[in-house]
């Protein structure tokens, strides 16, 4: 009956059951790409909707696509500021860490499991990296967050080390190929790759920033087709010349996001759409590649790998490489606890498919299972550790403003959010009172949960939001007033 169906009946229905499904995942606790999955495994030939699929080339080019789009969203929305106190230690832990947990898990899975050493190799590189999307919408959900750098770190952590990952597995795959291949010839690679990526990432994120405010399209709609084609044009020009695209993407909506362009409120929520949207098609058909009735062939390997993986390849490596940190223990306990495996290890695990690796059906069912455990095992008790460490941190919900300025061709002023923080010398004045820099002005003021439209008498209190409106030379001399 399914094959009389349009496709995109099937594929738009799959998306709409998958946004409806978000919301039972968010009351379980458990990422909602957990339940994108789900859903994509009951549709698939093993489940209720008995759609046949077996395109492992197809899900790798879908999944290298998507990973592109949701680095991109992951760096537009990461703040320089937040990161930079952490900048070194996380990118000890999206290398060192990486090779570190996918060397131990390696050498369980072969003198343990008795798996080949090419085998070992590739499950252990596969599985080394974690997932940032699902570690904040566990988070979101619980409606927590965590205190100090801790955020920042597992921000920025999670999503660099995805780029690591990819370069290691392509390398085991290389060297599976050609045995004679030396460690030692492999440094270099890693250098000219990364640092590529780094110096292309870094040079056309401001490239962007420069075309986006310079280049003024007749419609306005036209804005997000550009982005959209700068983020393909990033990652096709850094991997045609042998650099790593996944990294230069990364780099590139960081420098982009910490710059102002116009329309970049707008760009950045269509961004953050198009994200969920390539996590949600990327799931769907990751689901619908397995083939869950073989998944108990591999049970016992992968329950050991797992918790394996979870109890003691994360944590060792995580602890090597925050040796010296300021972290303390708890908040060293938590970072290597926060290591859920997501898309990115289920996407690799398509590359030795698409080379007919001939242990490949093996490898990718293996890197299912661990992932479905890491995300169950992990998502279940992340918020109540982080509670129990008490590193944990309500979420203020706070209600968005209802209004909107944006950053637009012939229009210099900007509009602002600044929170008045305990010690403001605005706190307990009255507006009329608070000497303004010329050309700025008080748009409104969020108090508790209701917007005030503030008079001359409007008293500012601590905690309280107030929106500034001004031009982009003054404005920021403002802000630094509010909060001298």
């Amino acid at each position: 009956m399914i094959e009389n169906i349009h496709p995109f009946l099937v594929g738009g229905g799959l998306i709409i059951i998958c946004l409806f499904g978000s919301k039972f995942a968010d009351k379980l606790g458990i990422p909602a790409l957990l339940m994108f999955l789900g859903i994509g495994m009951l549709a698939g030939s093993d489940g209720v909707g008995n759609i046949y699929f077996d395109n492992p080339t197809l899900v790798n080019r879908i999944g290298i696509l998507a990973l592109a789009f949701i680095l991109f969203s992951g760096g537009l929305d990461t703040s320089w500021r937040a990161i930079k106190p952490v900048l070194l230690r996380g990118a000890v832990m999206s290398t060192l860490g990486v090779l570190l947990t996918a060397l131990f898990t390696g050498i369980i899975a072969w003198k343990l499991l008795g798996f080949s050493k090419e085998v070992s190799a590739l499950l252990g590189v596969i599985v080394s990296s974690t997932d940032a999307a699902a570690v904040f919408s566990i988070m979101r959900s619980r409606g927590a967050s965590l205190s100090g750098k801790l955020r920042p770190m597992l921000e920025f952590e999670s999503g660099s080390n995805d780029p690591m990952a990819v370069f290691m597995t392509l390398l085991v795959m290389e060297w599976i190929k050609n045995p004679q291949l030396s460690v030692w010839n492999l440094i270099p690679s890693f250098i000219f790759q990364m640092g590529l990526g780094t110096l292309i990432g870094l040079a056309l994120g401001r490239f962007a920033a420069w075309c986006l405010n310079r280049i003024r399209l007749d419609y306005e709609g036209l804005y997000p087709v550009l982005s959209l084609s700068i983020v393909l044009v990033i990652f096709g020009l850094t991997e045609s010349v042998k650099g790593n695209g996944f990294l230069a993407v990364y780099l590139a909506g960081i420098v982009l996001g910490n710059h102002s362009f116009y329309y970049k409120r707008r760009l950045c929520k269509f961004h953050d759409g198009i994200s969920w949207l390539m996590q949600i098609i990327m799931f769907l058909i990751l689901g619908l590649q397995v083939f869950p009735s073989q998944l108990p062939e591999i049970a016992d390997e992968g329950l050991i790998l797992a918790l394996f993986l979870i109890f003691v390849s994360r944590p060792l490596a995580g602890f090597i490489c925050l040796l010296g940190s300021k972290f303390n223990w708890r908040e060293q306990l938590l970072i290597n606890w926060v290591g859920l495996r997501g898309a990115a290890p289920i996407v690799l695990a398509t590359f030795p498919l698409t080379e007919n690796y001939p242990e490949a059906i093996t490898i990718f069912n293996v890197v299912f299972f661990i992932v479905l455990l890491s995300v169950l095992i992990q998502g279940k008790t992340m918020m109540p550790l982080a509670r129990l460490l008490k590193v944990a941190e309500a979420i203020k919900h706070r209600p968005p403003c209802p209004l909107e300025f944006e950053n637009t061709p012939g229009v210099e002023n900007e509009a602002v959010e600044v929170d008045i923080l305990p010690g403001s010398p605005v706190i307990g004045k009255k507006v009329s009172e608070i000497a303004m820099t010329d050309g700025v002005l008080i748009l409104m003021v969020r108090k508790e949960k209701e917007f005030v439209v503030p008079k001359g008498r409007t008293i500012l209190d601590e905690n309280d939001t107030v929106l500034l409106l001004g031009d982009r030379k003054n404005i920021f001399e403002a802000v630094k007033a509010f909060n001298a």
